[in-house]
């Protein structure tokens, strides 16, 4: 990937992409899919003067279902969003 520099509060995000197919073996068409709501930090900005950030590159987060800006970089598609979007981090533990 190029080199990017995220600015402000915001995150870069790869999509945790879904099962395709159901349980029964029936595939499903991309338009008929729910848009994924768990990404993989790819990019941090540095945060804002009066608040840092929480969320760290390698963290896997869940975000709200319509937060952020589709961006398409190297073939590939990215959120981007700012950190007050991400609702949790998921744990190892």
């Amino acid at each position: 990937m190029t080199n990017i520099k995220v600015i402000g509060n915001r995150v870069l995000l790869e999509p945790i992409s879904k099962e395709e197919k159901t349980k029964g073996g029936i595939y499903i068409p991309d338009q008929a899919q729910e848009k994924p709501q768990l990404a993989k930090v790819i990019a941090v900005g540095p945060g804002t003067k009066d608040k840092p950030m929480t969320v760290k590159i390698g963290d896997q987060i869940m975000h709200g279902k319509y937060a952020g800006t589709e961006i398409e970089l190297t073939n590939t598609t990215y959120l981007i969003l700012e950190e007050e979007d991400i609702l949790l981090i998921l744990g190892d533990e």
